[in-house]
């Protein structure tokens, strides 16, 4: 599940809106990116809803960082975007959440788990700036 178009869109979107100091609007934006203005308005109001981004109204209208680009987070963006945190294994030692139904005997899911805090410290160690 890691990275979802809505992930991916979040941090393409991001990317343009920090590029400028003008509020840049989801028609301007899907265009640019081409992708769906519907489905980008909803992530630029998620993401205006946890407060990355500042909402203005009105015919000039649109978004703009709330954030410092070095002090976002990929973590961060993927987090909303997601409306959960990343995983990239669907594995869990929790007999009612194990696919297999294995977990009280499982030697993957140690390793699953490894991988996924490294995973996820290299996610909070890159920013916005980063991919900028």
């Amino acid at each position: 599940m890691l990275l979802t178009k809505k992930s991916e869109y979040a941090m393409l979107a991001l990317v343009l809106i920090a590029k400028t100091d003008i509020p840049q609007n989801a028609d301007t934006l899907s265009t640019n990116l081409d992708i769906s203005k519907s489905f980008l308005a909803k992530i630029l109001q998620q993401l205006a809803k946890n407060d990355i981004l500042k909402s203005f109204k009105g015919i000039n209208g649109g978004f703009l960082l709330n954030i410092e680009p070095i002090d976002l987070t990929i973590l961060t963006i993927i987090k909303i975007a997601e409306e959960k945190m990343p995983s990239v294994f669907e594995c869990s030692n929790d007999g009612q959440l194990c696919s297999s139904s294995k977990s009280s005997s499982c030697t993957l899911f140690p390793v699953l788990a490894n991988l996924q805090f490294k995973i996820n410290g290299f996610l909070e160690n890159l920013t916005l700036k980063d991919i900028m």
